[in-house]
């Protein structure tokens, strides 16, 4: 993976179709997807479960851009391998998931991955400010996890913040939750450059309706950027 701060789209396959997800990792790639984000949920950290390593081997073949892993799990150390194992290029913890966050991003770098650090709606961006030389990611919920399609919560202060203590080091900002045409413009303002979105991705099409994906990518992208239809 080559750094840059161009914005990024990175569907969550959290919105795809649950019996087809080969053929929907491809259509959101080829209609021009940058990431494919897949949200780990374990029943326990947040109130929803999804996805296990097995479940995220099985994805591996089909993502040929990058695989963004993102853990909603508590604990998170004992599973890194597993995930590291089934491919992932990035794999994000919460910073709340556990009091080692430190021992946790040096373990995902140690196991061949970029680290990710994941920061709820209530937690400061200052909780991050002695993490940013361990730390490729930071992604900036602007919704309570565990559930798609919930409303968005401004944090545009947060993650300027974030974009200020990040300085020139080479870390993502990343956006999850409630992001789609209206909300992509104030986060990447703000200085975010990878857009996670579900449902603002996936509605109104399907595998045998890719170009919906595509225009829906598209908007999302373009008016990160500035420019409106």
């Amino acid at each position: 993976m080559s750094f840059d701060r161009s914005i990024k789209i990175a569907p969550s396959i959290l919105s795809a179709d649950f019996a087809n997800f080969g053929q929907e990792i491809q259509a959101i790639e080829s209609q021009g997807a940058d990431w494919v984000h897949i949200d780990v949920m374990d029943g326990h950290f947040v109130p929803n479960l999804t996805f296990g390593p097995m479940a995220v081997k099985a994805f591996r073949p089909h993502v040929k851009t990058v695989m963004d892993v993102h853990l909603m799990i508590a604990p998170v150390d004992p599973y890194i391998d597993a995930y590291a194992d089934a491919g992932a290029d990035v794999l994000t913890a919460h910073i709340e998931a556990g009091p080692h966050i430190h021992r946790t991003l040096q373990a995902i770098r140690a196991a061949g991955m970029k680290a990710g650090v994941a920061l709820n709606p209530g937690t400061p961006a200052e909780a991050v400010a002695h993490l940013l030389d361990l730390t490729d990611l930071i992604c900036v919920m602007t919704v309570n996890p565990g559930f798609g399609g919930q409303k968005f919560i401004d944090m545009t202060s947060k993650i300027r913040s974030l974009r200020s203590m990040i300085g020139d080091r080479p870390v993502h900002i990343e956006i999850d939750g409630g992001v789609d045409p209206s909300t992509a413009p104030l986060v990447a303002e703000a200085g975010a450059d990878v857009l996670v979105a579900g449902s603002a991705v996936f509605k109104g099409g399907s595998v045998n309706d890719p170009d919906v994906y595509g225009a829906n990518i598209r908007n999302i992208r373009d008016t990160a950027n500035g420019v409106w239809a």
